[in-house]
């Protein structure tokens, strides 16, 4: 996608990398997908920037973490009424909320099943100026143990429809307005995220997962390895994409795509 995207309220507008070291994750994101980076903000805060224009920023992980962390936040009207209806609907408050002194606040919270995720809200708030594209970020998933739980809360919080496959525990969450897929060749214009029904079992906590864009998903889960992160899942073959899933040198977790066609 060349133009700038547009966000409705309710969808997703920003991801971010919560890190123990921000300098060092800024040197391996930076050697990893070729961003560059604005000058820290007085909280030691970097926006991460492909050709010039915004795609995600790297700030300072909260003392709850202890490795680094990805986040995805949703554009909200008012901060203050969201967090009460987010309470409301069994979720909780994690940290914040902030006054980012740039005409916007965020905070970031927890669903009912302990799945992290953020909203912003303001005039100017800070929010992904490219996405779809190689190196700029894709998409994020729900991964979550309790689907029926989740529709709600998310049909209530930010008036999301979810679509299951018949199945195959995925689902595409919907926003009635978002025109982010529009130039997609098989999601409906209005798809805003992606759910995936987790195995309870299987050890990986409740979260929402946050995929990068890539030209060549082997050229770049090699070069993971060479910068000192490591691979979670190496590249594999899924209908339409070549996926694999990385950590960083502070144990922070990416998924990566590259898009092929048929």
């Amino acid at each position: 996608m060349t133009d700038a995207p547009s966000y409705p309220v309710g969808a997703p507008c920003w991801v971010e990398s919560l890190q123990p070291d921000v300098g060092k994750a800024v040197t391996f994101y930076g050697s990893l997908f070729g961003w560059t980076f604005d000058d820290a903000s007085p909280a030691g805060y970097r926006v991460a920037r492909l050709d010039g224009r915004r795609v995600v920023g790297v700030g300072q992980a909260p003392p709850m973490l202890d490795r680094g962390a990805w986040a995805t936040y949703f554009l909200v009207a008012d901060l203050d009424e969201s967090a009460a209806l987010i309470a409301e609907s069994g979720g909780s408050l994690l940290a914040g909320p902030v006054d980012a002194g740039n005409a916007e606040r965020t905070a970031l919270f927890a669903d009912p099943s302990g799945a992290p995720f953020g909203i912003r809200e303001g005039s100017a708030p800070t929010v992904a100026e490219i996405v779809d594209s190689p190196g700029a970020w894709q998409m994020s998933a729900l991964h979550t143990p309790d689907m029926t739980s989740a529709e709600k809360f998310y049909a209530t919080v930010f008036a999301w429809r979810l679509e299951m496959a018949p199945g195959s525990g995925v689902g595409l969450w919907r926003l009635a307005g978002s025109t982010r897929r529009a130039n997609h060749p098989t999601l409906p214009d209005d798809v805003v995220t992606v759910a995936t029904l987790a195995s309870p079992g299987a050890g990986v906590p409740p979260h929402w997962a946050v995929n990068v864009q890539v030209s060549d998903a082997d050229a770049v889960s090699s070069r993971v390895v060479e910068l000192g992160g490591s691979l979670l899942m190496p590249p594999t073959d899924a209908p339409g994409f070549r996926n694999a899933v990385l950590a960083d040198p502070s144990g922070g977790v990416l998924a990566i795509s590259q898009n092929v066609e048929a």
